[in-house]
């Protein structure tokens, strides 16, 4: 029996993004597993270590027994917690053991998705209690894959993968918090709209629209008069969205127009990742 239609796109994206994640570390020596990454406070090896984690718990296996060190600076709330188990009971594994234990979790994920049966509605475990949809759960592992891809590029000098399947589903994901963003974390004016416009490997300009209630809504309707507009690359707005670099850091790169305040809001406000 095949994959859900509605779930395909996501098994896709993450195959393709596993599958360049593996290449790319296949070959490293075990000095460049301790590489820094732009995710903070992870290298390359702890990058890998997640990726491992969060497809074992897709497979069902028990979350590892495990206290973490009290001095991990980047680690300030329960999610970040949750997120560092499944990383820092690896960190001391090999260059072999780790390539070894990705080799064997892709193959174990692989066979659950060539035998997937279950509908897109239904509910598994999720992280810290919640109980997401399997179409939510895969479409997130697609875009955290891809995302932590792009993460080891950036480490490797391996610069690539800017349009592959997993970037859609990124784009997606990221432009689905951008209301919340403008709305609720920049407190965009009642009547107010925010046009984002990218550019480069994948394209597209979005206009957020702020009701009389303060409720913000998306579309792919140009705003005659915003209050704000942002064009930026596609690499750049990635970045930003997923707290890779701060607004300051690649001012050279987004072009501003409008009220200056609501554009400094927005763009501290701009990473959505947790």
């Amino acid at each position: 029996m095949s994959l859900h239609p509605t779930l395909q796109p996501y098994a896709d994206a993450w195959t393709h993004s596993i599958d360049a994640i593996s290449e790319l570390v296949q070959p490293l020596a075990e000095g460049e597993w301790n590489r820094r990454t732009p995710c903070p406070g992870w290298s390359v090896r702890d990058v890998v270590s997640h990726v491992i984690g969060m497809d074992c718990e897709m497979l069902g296996d028990p979350r590892p027994i495990h206290t973490l060190p009290r001095d991990l600076f980047h680690v300030t709330t329960e999610h970040q917690r949750y997120m560092e188990m499944q990383v820092d009971v690896r960190r001391h594994h090999t260059a072999p053991e780790m390539t070894s234990e990705l080799e064997y979790t892709v193959i174990r994920r692989n066979r659950q998705l060539r035998n997937e049966t279950r509908d897109p509605g239904a509910t598994m475990r999720g992280p810290l209690g919640s109980a997401p949809t399997l179409e939510e759960a895969m479409r997130y592992r697609a875009f955290d894959v891809w995302v932590h891809e792009q993460d080891l590029r950036a480490a490797l000098g391996r610069p690539g993968g800017l349009d592959a399947p997993g970037a859609h589903v990124a784009r997606d994901e990221l432009l689905a918090a951008l209301p919340r963003v403008v709305a609720e974390d920049a407190k965009a004016p009642a009547g107010s709209a925010v046009v984002i416009d990218v550019h480069g490997p994948v394209e597209f300009l979005r206009t957020v629209r702020v009701d009389a209630e303060g409720h913000a809504t998306i579309d792919g309707t140009p705003s005659l008069g915003p209050r704000v507009s942002l064009a930026l690359d596609w690499e750049t707005y990635v970045r930003l969205a997923c707290g890779r670099v701060t607004a300051d850091a690649v001012a050279d790169r987004v072009k501003t127009e409008g009220d200056p305040d609501l554009t400094a809001a927005i763009l501290r406000a701009f990473a959505v990742t947790r």
